[in-house]
Parts: structure tokens; C-alpha cells; sequence
């Protein structure tokens, strides 16, 4: 192998595609596969070979990147490529699949001479477009030259939080961002809610905490989005959004703490894709605030 890896992208949705064409961009030899071969297509015109099967994908590989929806879809996708996995090739598996299926993901790595990285990132479409995500790290020293420049060609930075990857150091330092992420995604839909309520220009709040220790700017973009009807392309869908709500739940239950905020916030994603809008940014979970798909007033 040389000092640029041969990548095999499993997953081509709005992170994976971002990632796909960053890898290429970096000089890397990147093979593509998604569910939907429509939606990976695109990726040709980057140079990025695009296969019918995830074996097709893997096959010949030095990294494999799993960005899929969750943990059992990986597993899955995983089981289609086996016939092509060899002992050693390196896996990176950045999707956000929470804390109970690391181990399976592990022992699925373990059972073919994998060299197992549990790899989530942090960032919405337009760091993963830039390639300046941050990428949460946790795996064995052997096969760090090997991910390394697949790590950089995506990421502004990397953060290794351990040494093994089935201990899920990564997926749950992963699951505390996203807690916060989501909290203030849905606080941001519930201020705008109660300012049209009652009648309060969001502008007024805006300036009244302009340059204070409550000012943010990620409240303040979440909320132009929902202002300025540019809920898509989303950076970061409301499905997905939910989904991962529900596993900082899942895994703030297993450790014996309630998180009401983050329960709220899951029902909250949920009622908006009920709504319609699932694949819309996960801002448009204002929209849960009233119902059906109107507001008061309209």
C-alpha cells in the first residue's frame, strides 16, 4: 500500500457524497456505493469510481468508510460486502450509530480481520463539503498511518479519544455533542414559536442579546434558515435529527440519567417529519410547534 489508501465509501448521503469527493480531492483512489445508485452518480464527475454493490466497493480496498443511517443499516451493508473483506483492510465507521451496537460493529470487525475505528464526526453538510469536519476518533495504533489521511482529507481536525475502537470512546463523546447540538436546535424552533405567538419581532430578541453570553451564532443561523424559508437542501435532516435524539435517550437511560430535553427534542423532530418536513433541515422542527403544517395566523 502507498501513503494514499485506496478508500471504499459506503454511503453517499449528504455527509458521505461531501466526504467521497474530499477523499478524491486529496489525490486518494475512492470508490463509491449508496442504496439509491442515483444518488451516488454524481460522484463520477469527481473521478470517484461508482459501484452497484458494496462488494464491488470494498473489493481491493485499503479503507472502508461506512456513512449510513444507523447501526443495524452498517451491519447490514457490512454483510453484503463480507465475500470481498480481507483481513487487515481498515475500517473507519463514521456513522452516528449510538452506543449499543458498537460492540456488534466490533465483533462484526473482529470475525474478518478488521482493524476497527469507531469514527464519528462532527458536522452538518457544509464543514463536510469544505472538508473541515472534526472526526472523533478511537482505534488501535497499527492501522493509524493507514487512516490517517483518509481522517485529514475530511477533517480540519482529528480528536482520538482511545486506543479501542469497541469500547465506543468516540460514539459517546459524539452522543454529548449532539445532545447540545439538538437542545439548541429545537430551543431555537420554540423561541421563534413563542415570539410569533405573541406578537414579539424576533428581531427584538435578537438585538436585545446581540453580544451577550446568551448570543449564539449557531442560534442565530437555525433560525434564519426557518425565517428565510431555506430549510433545504438540509445540512443536517430532520429524520436524522430524530434518530439521533432517540439514541442519546437510549443511552442516557442505560446510564441511568433521565434527559427530558433531549426526550422532548426526539418527539419534537418527530412530529415535524409527521408534518412533511423529514428531509427538510432540522431547524424546520419549529414547525412542531403548531399544528399540522400552519402556523397561527396563516
Amino acid at each position: 500500500m502507498t501513503d494514499k489508501p485506496t478508500v471504499s465509501v459506503l454511503g453517499t448521503g449528504i455527509m458521505g457524497a461531501a466526504m467521497a469527493r474530499n477523499l478524491a480531492r486529496a489525490g486518494l483512489d475512492v470508490r463509491a456505493w449508496n442504496r439509491t445508485r442515483a444518488k451516488a452518480e454524481p460522484l463520477a464527475a469527481d473521478g470517484i469510481r461508482v459501484t452497484d454493490t458494496p462488494a464491488e466497493a470494498v473489493d481491493g480496498a485499503d479503507v472502508v468508510l461506512t456513512m449510513l443511517y444507523d447501526g443495524n443499516t452498517v451491519l447490514d451493508v457490512l454483510r453484503e460486502a463480507a465475500r470481498a473483506l480481507r483481513p487487515g483492510m481498515v475500517w473507519a465507521q463514521c456513522t452516528t450509530a449510538g452506543i449499543e451496537l458498537v460492540g456488534d460493529l466490533a465483533g462484526f470487525a473482529g470475525e474478518h480481520g478488521l482493524v476497527f475505528y469507531d469514527a464519528p464526526v462532527l458536522g452538518t453538510r457544509q464543514p463536510a463539503e469544505a472538508g473541515q469536519l472534526t472526526v472523533l476518533a478511537a482505534g488501535p495504533e497499527e492501522g493509524r498511518g493507514t487512516v490517517t489521511p483518509v481522517f485529514d482529507a475530511v477533517g480540519a481536525k482529528t480528536l482520538w479519544t482511545g486506543d479501542d475502537g469497541a469500547a465506543g470512546s468516540a460514539s459517546r463523546l459524539k452522543l454529548v455533542a449532539n445532545s447540545w447540538v439538538l437542545a439548541a436546535t429545537a430551543a431555537a424552533g420554540e423561541v421563534l414559536a413563542l415570539a410569533k405567538a405573541l406578537d414579539v419581532d424576533p428581531q427584538d430578541f435578537f438585538d436585545l442579546i446581540e453580544g451577550g453570553p446568551l448570543d449564539m451564532g449557531y442560534l442565530r443561523g437555525k433560525a434564519a434558515l426557518v425565517l428565510d424559508g431555506k430549510l433545504t437542501p438540509a445540512s443536517f435532516a430532520v429524520a436524522t435529527a430524530e434518530k439521533d435524539a432517540r439514541l442519546i435517550v437510549a443511552a442516557g437511560e442505560r446510564g441511568g440519567v433521565r434527559l427530558d430535553v433531549a426526550a422532548a427534542a426526539a418527539e419534537r423532530f418527530a412530529r415535524a417529519a409527521a408534518q412533511g418536513h423529514a428531509q427538510e433541515d432540522m431547524a424546520a422542527a419549529y414547525f412542531a410547534s403548531f399544528d399540522e403544517k400552519s402556523e397561527p395566523g396563516n
